[in-house]
């Protein structure tokens, strides 16, 4: 666990996306008036009654940005504590399957390579994940040919 307990209840349950597409990796920008407004973050979003983690990874992906994704392994897994709440956070690498993103429910969004990641601003829960990336950003980049290539 990170930061400081509060005393506000259950954590927020979240499942957010590393996508990647060609090498590069999807990150979106938070609408100002949100909760840490204006800081970048993997896309995705909070986990409604009954549904699973990659159930409300690959929503929150069709809603916030138009996408569509395959969802793979669990890459990080973390509740975080701000002084206003708390969120616990899953964090699946997935790829890119169609259809080009658009802001819809975020204010921007950009592709990046690793170095790239110092240029933009995360939430302080993302830290270890932020790590990892750098860490192993070829190995996540890389995934079997499920699309079928004729072999």
């Amino acid at each position: 666990m990170n930061g400081t307990p509060t005393g506000g209840g259950q954590p927020i349950e979240v499942a957010a996306g590393l996508v990647f597409r060609g090498g590069q990796l999807l990150i979106t920008q938070r609408l100002p008036e949100a909760h840490l407004g204006g800081l970048w973050e993997f896309p995705g979003g909070k986990r409604e009654a009954g549904e699973s983690f990659e159930q409300c990874l690959r929503r929150e992906l069709a809603e916030e940005l138009g996408i569509e994704v395959q969802v793979h392994e669990l890459v990080e897994d973390l509740t975080h504590h701000y002084p206003e709440r708390s969120v616990h956070l899953k964090f699946y690498r997935c790829r890119w399957l169609r259809h080009e993103p658009r802001a819809i429910l975020c204010h921007d969004w950009t592709w990046i390579g690793p170095a790239q990641l110092p240029d933009y601003r995360f939430p302080a829960a993302d830290a270890r994940l932020l790590e990892k990336l750098r860490a192993n950003w070829r190995h996540m980049t890389e995934f079997p040919d499920s699309e079928g290539s004729g072999l």
